[in-house]
Formats: structure tokens, C-alpha cells, sequence
């Protein structure tokens, strides 16, 4: 859970689903047996979070206890045990800044210095725009890729902290990067490119131009 300033929030009266997140909901239920509902208790959370600008209020939580037909006080053990889910609102650009130790081996110090540097804020505090929050997190499981942001649902990695700066800039212009390295790396790839098996081995070079050679025969028997 995410509950800096919870206890301060002003939350709303009543909650609903849309028409088309109520049908997904149905759907996720649909999935279980008779009995069974509390299952898609997750996923109706996420969906509720995400039709709340990204923080689950308790009259989200107390109409999800509702839908599966569970009592309130479960529903807020899911809310509160899960990291994913923020009790208190956050920012367009929620900035979750992995500061674990192949991450600060990395240098995850650099671009957390350069997220208050840049943005003026504190861990745990939000912009007076709404625009930015930043969190400190635990591992966020791309320890390769290291240092890492998750923003919103998306991972930027191997980050410095002038790439970190370029990425607060590209999110507050609404033209966020794509997703993944900002180094280019290909997924989990060393970082300077392949070092090795850069070619298949002679026996498999064979192209269109060059057709796979006929096999050697079996030995008699075989």
C-alpha cells in the first residue's frame, strides 16, 4: 500500500464502476466458481484504482467488498498489504525509484538525486501542479537493467541522472520516451551488444543463397 498523507485525504462520498469497467469486472468474476468470488478481489481493485486517477478511496474498496460479496475489513487487508494499490492520491507521473542494492550499486543515489533536484520535492511527496510523486520502492525485479524507475505501469532503466532529468522533462511535456533502456540495450542484453555467439556455428551458417549442406550418411546399422 501506498499511504503517505492517508489519514489526511478527503474521500468521497461514493464510488461506482463505469459501464464498461463494470462489465469487465463481471467478466473477471465470471472466471470463479460459485463461492469463489473473493478471488477477482485484485483485479477489481486495480480496476477501481485506475478509475480513481490512481488511488483507491474506501468507498472503492467497501463497493468491491459489495460486487464479491465479502466483508469491507478483507477488502482493506488486500488494499493495505499490496504495494500496487495507493490509499491516498498521487501524482499524473507516479515515480517509483528502486533504491535496492544492485540498483544503488548502479547509482540509484544519482537519480534520486536528480528526481528532487529537478521536480524540487522530497520522497513521498507530491508537486503542488499534481504532476509528480515520488516513492521509494524495493526491488522492482530488473536488477540487470539497473537503475530503474517504474513510472505509472512502465519501467525506464539504466538511468543516470541527466537521463533521469530527460525523463522528468519528456513526462512533464506529455511525450513520455518508450519504455525499457534509455541506453538502447536490447531487453537484458550486455551492455556494449552480444560478446559472443555473434554467429551461428559453421555446421548451421547456411543463408537462402547458401543451402543447408546435405547430411553425412548414417553408418551401416545405425
Amino acid at each position: 500500500m501506498s499511504v503517505a498523507g492517508a489519514h489526511d485525504v478527503v474521500q468521497p462520498a461514493s464510488f461506482a464502476f463505469d459501464a464498461a469497467n463494470l462489465a469487465r469486472a463481471k467478466t473477471i468474476i465470471a472466471r470463479y466458481p460459485e463461492g469463489r468470488q473473493a478471488s477477482a478481489v485484485l483485479p477489481l481493485l486495480d480496476i477501481a484504482q485506475r478509475q480513481h486517477h490512481n488511488w483507491l478511496p474506501r468507498a472503492a474498496m467497501d463497493y468491491v467488498a459489495g460486487l464479491l460479496d465479502m466483508a469491507p475489513i478483507r477488502v482493506y487487508e488486500v488494499a493495505t498489504f499490496y504495494t500496487m494499490f495507493n490509499l491516498a492520491p498521487v501524482g499524473r507521473w507516479f515515480f517509483q525509484i528502486c533504491t535496492t542494492t544492485p540498483c544503488w550499486l548502479r547509482g540509484s543515489d544519482e537519480v534520486v538525486a536528480a528526481c528532487t533536484r529537478k521536480l524540487g520535492i522530497g520522497i513521498g511527496e507530491t508537486t503542488q501542479d499534481g504532476k509528480f510523486t515520488l516513492r521509494e520502492v524495493e526491488c522492482l525485479g530488473a536488477c540487470v537493467n539497473a537503475p530503474v524507475i517504474q513510472v505509472n505501469d512502465d519501467f525506464f532503466e539504466d538511468l543516470d541522472g541527466p537521463a533521469t532529468e530527460r525523463l522528468i522533462d519528456a513526462c512533464a511535456a506529455g511525450q513520455p520516451p518508450a519504455k525499457g533502456s534509455v541506453a538502447g540495450r536490447q531487453t537484458s542484453a550486455p551492455a556494449g551488444g552480444p560478446q559472443v555467439l555473434k554467429a551461428p556455428p559453421a555446421r548451421y551458417a547456411w543463408t537462402l543463397e547458401t543451402p543447408k549442406p546435405a547430411e553425412p550418411p548414417k553408418p551401416a546399422g545405425a
